[in-house]
């Protein structure tokens, strides 16, 4: 398997990357969408970013409109909103697709490496309310699911889409791995 710092990704600008610019941070993933029910997440991820900043810690956003079309919009489309519309501050990438048979190298890292979503019954149970099937697991299930990645690259905990970024669980899982140094 690909160590997760090796793995190319583009800004949301298109200029290339990997995640090694953050390598000995704690990162939190979160595949984002601008037409979500979920995305009002994007003000709580901007607080966390902020919170958190001067500890090593960063938010990283990946639009995807992979679930029922809700990130429509170009990177630069996306960019403008999340500026205009959160004040997003914590970097975001290119649309790429999370889940699937096209699904971007990182999202197959992170799905094999932790294929386990906390609370995924309670957003399948919800989706189902809506007459969508939700994804077969490992799959990411939603937009604004959560991965915890430690400063060793590991991934610590995965959360499901509808864990708010100020509850308690998740912000409890972040300081215990911004305080492992």
């Amino acid at each position: 398997m690909s160590d997760l710092y090796d793995i190319a990704v583009d800004k949301i600008d298109g200029s290339g990357a990997t995640l090694g610019e953050h390598a000995g941070e704690v990162l939190l993933v979160v595949n984002v969408a601008s037409k979500c029910g979920l995305t009002p997440q994007y003000e709580g991820l901007e607080a966390l970013q902020e919170k958190y900043r001067d500890q090593r810690f960063s938010v990283l956003g990946f639009p995807a409109n992979d679930f029922a079309g809700q990130e429509p919009g170009s990177n630069e489309e996306i960019r403008e909103f999340c500026s205009a519309t959160y004040g997003v501050d914590f970097p975001l990438y290119s649309k790429i697709p999370v889940t699937g048979p096209d699904k971007h190298p990182l999202y197959a890292h992170l799905t094999a490496s932790q294929p386990e979503t906390e609370d995924r019954e309670g957003m399948e149970t919800m989706l189902r309310g809506y007459d969508m099937e939700p994804t077969e697991p490992p799959e990411v299930v939603w937009n604004f699911e959560k991965f915890l990645i430690g400063r060793d690259g590991q991934i610590a905990r995965r959360f499901a889409p509808d864990t708010a970024p100020d509850s308690p669980k998740l912000v409890e899982a972040i300081e215990a791995e911004i305080a492992k140094g």
